[in-house]
């Protein structure tokens, strides 16, 4: 029998899942689920957040006026949840609940992310149920 090669079962995928926790209008932190994992790299951690920024974006948040401050909010905080992003989401126009949405569970929003072994992320924004207390 030939030797298998274990290189053709494909890259390995780590994944990333914080939830988006709105900081009091001072922007976002991202609340890591204990399944996540950040690289250690510093080229990969930049890929990573770069991911995370462009889901961000597409799901409709944007940035706030004020920039911000690179000394303590850094991509590494952000991706470890120590750190308040200056991004918000956009306002939504207020709808009022039908009787089927009312009884739907309480969403979050979430910040889905892949990765592959090379560092290739892929993120998007999802909204998942969470329990309320």
């Amino acid at each position: 029998m030939p030797p298998i090669d274990d290189r053709k079962a494909g890259p390995m995928v780590r994944t990333y899942t914080a939830r988006i926790v709105e900081s009091g209008g001072e922007g976002i932190r991202l609340e890591p689920t204990g399944d996540s994992t950040v690289p250690d790299q510093p080229n990969e951690i930049n890929l990573l957040g770069l991911a995370v920024a462009l889901a961000l974006g597409s799901a409709g948040y944007e940035h706030h006026p004020e920039p911000r401050n690179t000394e303590i909010q850094t991509i590494e905080g952000l991706l470890a949840g120590t750190a308040t992003m200056p991004w918000r989401a956009r306002p939504a126009e207020a709808t009022p609940v039908s009787g089927e949405e009312a009884g739907a569970p309480e969403t979050a929003a979430f910040v889905v992310c892949e990765r592959s072994d090379a560092g290739v992320s892929k993120c998007k924004v999802e909204h998942r149920p969470v329990t309320t207390r």
